[in-house]
């Protein structure tokens, strides 16, 4: 699943949990997405600090 799909179902369940509440399969899928999201975010963050040259002007 790609970060669009993958942000789409959250939002679809997002919306749907407001409309009339989610089922438990619904909630345990939902909390299993937020966590790959999240750890798509923090891998990404990880990458782009560990890119960051530090360079000393004296």
């Amino acid at each position: 699943m790609n970060i669009d799909e993958l942000v789409a179902r959250i939002n679809e369940l997002a919306r749907k949990q407001k409309s009339g509440g989610l089922s438990e399969e619904e909630v345990a899928e939902r909390a299993k997405l937020r966590e790959v999201y999240l750890g798509n975010i923090r891998k990404n963050f990880r990458a782009q600090l560990d890119s960051i040259e530090v360079v000393d002007k004296e």
